[in-house]
């Protein structure tokens, strides 16, 4: 990376934070269909962006959802290429009530700038375009070849991307991949992250009489669906946190003695974690540290119950139905297709008398992990030390993004998460915000990336 590269950031940051409020505008809310021409719009606002940055042979693909767009600049002859994956769906922006500012008009408050997608992903992902265009400008030429690939359902669990890749191989075919959609350790501490949990999510809908019914005259001699399904989800785990969905550890990935080591040695206390939260303890599977419980273990939460009266006062009724949303995190060797069986089964071996049951499955993804001593992973690891002054962290995220596994196992080619964002940054909640701190070296640490994996990749080439 040259000082003219870091100058040229520096002059045009402003007109760069006006660019990405434009985006950060558009309500691309992949979730809900009232969104849709808004979500197209995002596409169409990040295909510009790219041709104006100077990337060649931009495209809106169609899909069988919303679109993906793509775009390349392969002008480095006998380079190695780089695939670049980001998403410009947010999530909605629900309970509006509670925003601070508009979710969609981007404001800067104690330099941090604040907006739906601010983080997860626009940001980021905003940002990979313009170092491009900052090297383009400075330099002339860029010292690799590169491809995005930007697509609008990251948010419901990218179910058009896997279709996509596996009829456009060729088109994305590149010898790594980096993604910016995941976190950096703390505030001025960068990390990769190597692995990430898989998921799968469904709902549970409990059906009893075929109305909802007096309380007075049927309460007693009728099956309550809401005692039912609560019956039932208090069946899923026992009182030390243990999941008792038969078999469902059966092929869980255990951590080795080095990680765990690793893991400790890291400056996460919970402590500090229960001061975040606004909680006074920590719960979870026994016989793990709350950082191994989040990143390498396997979970069964209930992200959603309800049923029967809602409103003010009450309301003397035996519901007819009730419901609830259930999302597993998965780790390695666990296969959501798997686990969805697993955990239909004990629905069906534990529900009360008197009741249907249906189950309607959402979002899955395997999970992924990466070995970190990659010349890839080391690489991003030296960019980010010499930007930030501390070493690189390397860490397992508790997330998903189901189209890691999916790049890894259609493309075979190693995945990069080099990220930008903080853990308290708010993402999928009101007030979200991005650290103004980390756009402006997150940038640099990008632009000088590109430099060093060149490096690496000419030095690994020439050492085989």
């Amino acid at each position: 990376m040259t000082e003219k590269i870091v100058n040229y950031l520096k002059e045009n940051r402003d007109t760069h934070l006006k660019e990405l409020t434009d985006w950060l505008a558009v309500p691309s809310v992949s979730a809900l269909p009232e969104h849709k021409e808004d979500v197209r719009k995002g596409a169409e606002w990040i295909a510009d962006s790219l041709t104006n940055a100077g990337m060649d042979n931009v495209k809106i693909y169609e899909t069988d959802g919303h679109p993906v767009v793509y775009g390349d600049w392969l002008k480095a002859e006998g380079k190695p290429t780089v695939l670049v994956y980001g998403h410009y769906d947010v999530q909605p922006v629900d309970p509006i009530e509670l925003w601070e500012s508009p979710p969609y008009e981007a404001t800067i408050r104690d330099n941090k700038l604040y907006a739906r997608g601010a983080s997860d992903d626009k940001g980021q992902t905003f940002m990979h375009v313009k170092v491009l265009q900052a090297i383009l400008k400075s330099e002339g030429t860029l010292p690799l070849n590169f491809k995005f690939c930007i697509e609008g359902e990251e948010e419901i669990g990218s179910p058009s991307l896997p279709k996509f890749i596996e009829e456009n191989k060729d088109l994305l075919a590149a010898d790594v991949i980096v993604i910016s959609d995941t976190g950096m350790l703390d505030r001025g501490k960068p990390a990769i992250c190597y692995g990430l949990r898989g998921m799968c999510a469904m709902q549970v809908d409990v059906t009893g009489p075929n109305s909802d019914l007096h309380s007075g005259l049927y309460g007693g001699a009728v099956q309550n669906p809401l005692h039912a399904i609560t019956e039932l989800l208090q069946s899923f785990r026992d009182e030390n946190g243990r999941i008792l969905v038969d078999g469902f550890y059966d092929n869980v990935q255990e951590l080795t003695e080095e990680e765990r080591a690793a893991f400790r040695a890291l400056p996460l206390s919970e402590e500090a974690l229960k001061n975040q939260l606004g909680v006074t303890e920590l719960t979870g599977e026994e016989g793990y540290s709350h950082i191994e419980r989040t990143w390498a273990r396997p979970t069964l939460e209930l992200n959603g119950v309800w049923g029967g009266f809602q409103g003010e006062g009450i309301k003397t009724v035996i519901p007819a139905k009730a419901h609830a949303k259930i999302s597993c995190r998965l780790v390695p060797n666990q296969e959501p297709d798997e686990i969805i069986e697993k955990v239909k089964a004990h629905i069906e071996k534990h529900k009360p008398a008197g009741i249907d049951v249906k189950v309607t499955l959402f979002d899955k993804g395997a999970p992924y992990v990466t070995p970190f001593d990659h010349p890839a992973i080391q690489a991003a690891a030296r960019s980010y030390e010499k930007v930030y002054g501390v070493p690189t962290a390397f860490t397992r995220g508790g997330g998903s993004i189901p189209i890691v596994a999916t790049f890894d196992q259609m493309l075979n080619i190693p995945v990069v998460l080099m990220g930008f964002g903080l853990s308290t940054e708010n993402f999928h909640a009101p007030n979200e915000h991005f650290h103004l701190e980390n756009f402006d070296k997150g940038m640099e640490t990008l632009a000088d990336y590109w430099f060093e994996l060149e490096k690496s990749i000419q030095k690994e080439t020439t050492t085989r």
